[in-house]
């Protein structure tokens, strides 16, 4: 078996190495996590098959067993391949990566924990499509994780193993995994707050410059994260409730402290959606109240030149008879007339914004 030392593991893109391999990493306990590739990975799994730790046989309870993490590309043509052949995983997690599924969810399938996590993009823009998928099965000795796109959390934490963090089981690695997604989630949830601020201090300064549609993509995008990362409750129920026999009760804990974690966020992006509908009732007033105002303005100068649309459609027929057409004084007189029609309409149109 090829282990590569953690000062001689070659660069991986977030392509992948051949096999689609992003990373992977040997955890055994309170040693520094050992860096491993496709090949190296490949080794291990069949020197070490699934087996669930018991107490009379194999790993106790409790005692930190030997596990490996592999981190893959989906867009690679060779990683669904590789899986599929070297990390014996039950059917469930192919089936969820086979239909497509993007409600975020952790399940028990037998002896193996099936999840679907969504997370935000690593290069995020605060824009609504900016979050994809990341499949994950963890069993006592290997953890697989796979996405399409490159993801903020999972570098995360792929960053922190190769700090020298070191999960004591491959349930502990998925707790910190959501624990480190919840608090990628924090900093959106404070990136978007800081926006809001700023949208509502323009707007009390009165200067809105189309600030509906900015909020309009801020709101859809808190809509998108609530939707994709709530999990779903009766499934993580059910897990919480009975768990493989492998899973400790600390593990079980923290699993259940992290989705509570997870929970608050999700609160605190609802009171974001809240607050964001409020601002938008208000610019949506304020626009109403312009036009209003603009209408009412429109609607006085109508008014206002009636009197002298009506007389200068009278005068201006080609008839007999019009009025002091042979007056020497016929133009002012016409001229006054019009004056306390126009003063009379002005009136009538502007008393009853005086009442109000």
């Amino acid at each position: 078996m090829t282990v590569h030392s953690a000062g001689t593991l070659p660069h991986h893109s977030y392509g992948g190495d051949s096999a689609g391999l992003v990373c992977g990493y040997l955890m055994q306990g309170s040693t520094p996590a050992m860096p491993l590739d496709s090949i190296a990975a490949a080794h291990w799994l069949q020197a070490h098959p699934q087996a669930t730790p018991t107490v009379q046989g194999g790993t106790p309870l409790g005692v930190a067993a030997p596990f490996v993490w592999l981190h893959f590309n989906l867009a690679h043509a060779q990683a669904l391949r590789w899986i599929q052949r070297h990390a014996q995983l039950p059917d469930a997690f192919f089936e969820a990566l086979k239909e497509g599924s993007h409600s975020t969810r952790i399940e028990r399938d037998d002896d193996a924990l099936v999840g679907v996590l969504n997370d935000a993009h690593f290069d995020f823009a605060f824009e609504p499509f900016d979050i994809a998928t990341l499949w994950i099965c963890v069993l006592p000795h290997v953890v697989i994780t796979a996405r399409a796109h490159p993801l903020r959390s999972v570098d995360a934490l792929r960053t922190a193993v190769r700090q020298g963090y070191t999960p004591r089981s491959s349930v502990a690695l998925l707790e910190q995994l959501m624990r480190t997604q919840a608090a990628g989630l924090v900093d959106i949830v404070r990136g978007v707050t800081q926006r809001i601020d700023g949208i509502e201090d323009e707007l009390l300064a009165g200067r809105l410059n189309h600030k509906r549609a900015r909020l309009g993509v801020l709101r859809r995008l808190l809509v998108r994260l609530q939707r994709l990362l709530a999990p779903e409750p009766a499934a993580l129920f059910r897990l919480l409730q009975h768990p493989p026999a492998w899973m400790g009760a600390d593990d079980v804990q923290e699993l259940r402290d992290s989705t509570e974690e997870f929970s608050v966020v999700l609160r605190d992006m609802q009171g974001l959606q809240e607050r964001i509908k409020l601002l938008q009732e208000e610019l949506a007033a304020s626009v109403q109240e312009a036009n209003s105002r603009s209408l009412f303005v429109l609607t006085v100068v109508t008014v206002l030149a009636l009197p002298i649309n009506i007389l200068a459609g009278l005068l201006g027929m080609n008839v007999g008879g019009i009025p002091l057409a042979d007056s020497e004084h016929g133009f002012w007189v016409i001229v006054g007339i019009l004056v306390v029609f126009t003063a009379v309409a002005g009136w009538l149109a502007l008393r009853g914004t005086r009442d109000k």
